[in-house]
């Protein structure tokens, strides 16, 4: 299992060290509701540390597509595996029940499994290209996003971000930003926070990352603003600038940090989609 953490956090590492964010979506792979990573065999969306570590595999080797599935999958669709293709190990934790009586005395595993991406794939039945069929264009579809979840949304000034004290999240004006893209993807960072307030997911980190505790939340908040921009299509700038450094140190002391905020902002992005959707 640690080895599997460290294997993990050392490749984003890397990435962060490059200069190029794991977390930063293939726009050009652009698919009818953003570039999320689903399985093609079940359309289930991946999530947490399994989002990065998918659109890291599309990015490096060039795939045209965001779908994925197992060996076992494609074979069960009479396909096979591309001479000479190597899978992509994605993770999942399984609770282990040691008591049957108390469902409470259970523990963890961490397990890991290998996907391909569909272009390593032949012989799968044709996919439908659905693209053109999209009603809600991105800006429209985040502008409904944001306004379901009724957050107290406060425009003025030049600094944006979330108040826990008062609950409101304070941002410039859209004209202040390149594009209202970036405008909906600061948006978005900062209804990160939001969610995690008390009064909704009461995210509490100090326990978990001590005095990195303000370190792991801005990494939460990234995570789901990426998220969320890929499931509505938007194409905004995140702002990771400020704060590479800061989660670079926090990877190299903690090999599970980047696990937890995966499994975190993906637990944010979910809340905020339930206000105007159904998450299973």
């Amino acid at each position: 299992m640690n080895a599997i953490y460290e294997t993990v956090t050392n490749q984003i590492i890397a990435e962060l060290e490059a200069g190029a964010i794991p977390w930063t979506q293939p726009w050009k792979n652009q698919r009818r509701g953003g570039v999320m990573p689903l399985n093609a065999a079940t359309g289930r969306p991946y999530s947490s540390i399994n989002i990065p570590i998918l659109w890291h595999a599309v990015r490096v080797n060039g795939y045209p597509s965001h779908e994925w599935m197992t060996f076992k999958q494609a074979v069960e669709k009479k396909a096979c595996i591309k001479k000479g293709s190597k899978g992509t190990m994605v993770v999942f934790t399984k609770r282990i029940v040691r008591d049957k009586e108390d469902e409470r005395a259970s523990i963890s595993m961490l397990k890991t499994y290998h996907v391909f991406n569909v272009e390593q794939i032949e012989g799968l039945p044709g996919h439908i290209d659905d693209t053109d069929k999209m009603v809600i264009e991105p800006i429209e579809a985040a502008e409904r996003f944001i306004a379901a979840t009724k957050a107290d949304i406060r425009l003025g000034g030049s600094k944006a971000c979330y108040v826990p004290s008062h609950d409101f999240v304070a941002l410039p004006p859209k004209d202040a930003f390149k594009n209202a893209t970036n405008f909906y993807a600061i948006a978005l960072h900062e209804l990160g926070h939001w969610a995690g307030n008390e009064k909704r997911l009461n995210r509490d980190l100090t326990n978990r990352f001590g005095t990195r505790a303000y370190a792991a939340e801005e990494l939460i908040a990234e995570l789901n603003a990426a998220f969320l921009c890929a499931h509505l299509g938007i194409e905004g700038e995140l702002r990771h600038a400020g704060y590479i450094e800061d989660w670079i140190s926090l990877l190299r002391d903690d090999k599970r940090a980047i696990f937890t905020a995966s499994s975190k902002a993906t637990q944010a992005a979910n809340h905020l989609r339930s206000y105007s959707e159904k998450i299973e």
